[in-house]
């Protein structure tokens, strides 16, 4: 199965974004590009971002959109998620334009997806921000160069997040130290949501990124 992103469905920043590096937004199961979008007073000034639209409606009646299916409440099936990783970087190839560089931020299900991108091309993904999010379970052949490169990954969570499986979370604790150059951070009290403190977190994260960009840019 292949599955593919509608560009006509991508939201831009309204400023002009030639040689801006590029952050890319992910929404969550049952939401749509409008979601992420709102974040944008929260991010760094002089990055160009989009958020896209997945490719996949849930089963009716949940609203919005979905990247890959929900198996069961214990597992997540990682062939979805790679179908659409694959999916995200060939809708990248025609949206990267002259951006600098290159950041995925995902929340949910699009932290999952983002973080599935990184793997299968560590060269074209400089960054990741994964809000209430995992990695896919198996071994992808790239993951080797990960632990080269240690690109740097922002895993922010909640404590009383009860959506994604303990499983999951534990196997995510223990891949991302071993192949990223990882900034975690768990929100006593936070539920399968996005936090002020998080916020504030993800804003320095990503000025340190676009800071890094500028500078090889320049």
């Amino acid at each position: 199965m292949t599955v593919s992103i509608d560009s006509s469905a991508t939201l831009w920043s309204p400023a002009p974004r030639e040689g801006k590096p590029l952050l890319v937004l992910l929404h969550g199961y049952g939401a749509d590009e409008r979601d992420l979008f709102g974040l944008m007073p929260y991010l760094p000034e002089g990055i160009a971002v989009a958020a896209v639209a997945a490719p996949l409606a849930p089963p009716w009646p949940m609203p919005g959109r979905s990247w890959y299916a929900i198996d069961s409440l214990d597992t997540r099936d990682a062939a979805g998620i790679t179908t659409a990783a694959q999916a995200l970087l060939s809708w990248l190839e025609e949206a990267v334009g002259d951006a600098p560089s290159v950041a995925l931020l995902g929340f949910s299900q699009g932290a999952a997806v983002s973080l599935q991108a990184l793997r299968l091309a560590p060269s074209r993904i400089d960054a990741v921000v994964a809000l209430s999010g995992y990695v896919a379970t198996g071994d992808l052949p790239n993951d080797t160069v990960l632990q080269e490169q240690r690109p740097p990954v922002f895993w922010g969570r909640g404590t009383h997040d009860d959506v994604i499986p303990t499983g999951l979370v534990d196997h995510t604790a223990q891949w991302l130290p071993a192949h990223t150059e990882l900034s975690g951070r768990v929100y006593q009290g936070l539920t399968h949501s996005i936090s002020a403190q998080e916020l504030t977190d993800v804003h320095i994260f990503l000025s340190q990124w676009k800071d890094a960009a500028d500078k090889s840019a320049s």
